[in-house]
């Protein structure tokens, strides 16, 4: 990969969200991988960082606040990263509260249209299996393969789960602009992430107009050449550069916790503000 100096990684998942470790084994991996800053950035929720601020001081790993909201623009997937922003701030808060109720919604109907379907799974079921998890689909598609209703969890997003397959249920739907705007209101900043997995392409010009204040240009296991247009494009528009493994855990194991991240001295610029904001 690439080597920028000490390692911070801004972009990764616990089981608040749909990752497989637990908050304080997340940090615990983190220091093992000689980490010295992190960013949990769980999809929709903020829950991380009531356990995980106090553990990180006692391992002495920087954490700056994090959140990956699910947006979308012309009808597909955009996710908005969210740093450094106040932990406290009341409008974030309930519109976490806001998508973790409408999480749980999505739930009971995609688990009602598979009973139809003759593939009956229970929440209780579920939470059974992953009792400290966030449920989503990737639980849901768990239990379709400890059933036996599908052969693999790929299998189950392709015939099932996935965006307008026969169980498939849309979620409330974010715009970006909206995304953008409540981390900025929060006092953090809002980075676009992984561009270089957008498509179709051709919404890419249209998301760069948007007022973000950063991209996430090193990403997962991306090469030097992969990175460098988005790192000219944050050149250009005077937007901040992070980068993050997205690591999930088990699910995502080739994604290892380190592998991607962000420049130190913009770790160091996020780190002052979250302490700026959150005082």
């Amino acid at each position: 990969m690439y080597d920028l100096g000490p390692r911070a990684d801004c972009h990764c998942h616990t089981t608040f969200s749909d990752g497989s470790l637990s908050v304080t084994a997340l940090l615990d991996l983190a220091k093992e991988r000689g980490l010295y800053g992190l960013s949990i950035t769980d999809h929709d929720t903020i829950e991380a960082y009531e356990t995980a601020l106090d553990y990180a001081k006692r391992l002495e790993i920087k954490l700056i606040s994090g959140i990956e909201i699910s947006t979308e623009h012309r009808r597909t997937p955009i996710h908005v990263l969210g740093y450094a922003f106040d932990l406290k701030n009341q409008d974030l808060q309930d519109f976490c509260k806001r998508l973790q109720q409408d999480r749980a919604n999505r739930n009971q109907e995609i688990l009602a249209r598979l009973t139809k379907m003759k593939m009956p799974i229970t929440l209780e079921e579920i939470k059974t299996i992953f009792p400290l998890s966030t449920i989503g689909r990737p639980h849901i598609a768990h239990l379709m393969v400890t059933k036996g209703y599908v052969k693999t969890l790929k299998q189950a997003f392709d015939r099932f789960l996935g965006d307008k397959k026969r169980a498939y249920v849309a979620g409330f739907q974010v715009a970006v602009e909206v995304a953008i705007e409540l981390i900025q209101r929060a006092g953090g900043i809002a980075v676009l992430a992984h561009p270089s997995y957008i498509q179709p392409a051709r919404i890419l010009p249209e998301l760069l107009a948007m007022p973000f204040d950063g991209i996430e240009a090193y990403y997962g296991q991306l090469t030097l050449k992969q990175v460098a247009p988005w790192l000219e494009i944050a050149k250009k528009k005077n937007w901040l550069v992070t980068g993050g493994s997205d690591f999930h855990g088990q699910k995502k194991a080739y994604q290892s916790l380190g592998c991607a991240f962000t420049p130190e001295e913009n770790f160091k610029l996020l780190e002052k503000r979250f302490h700026a904001v959150n005082n």
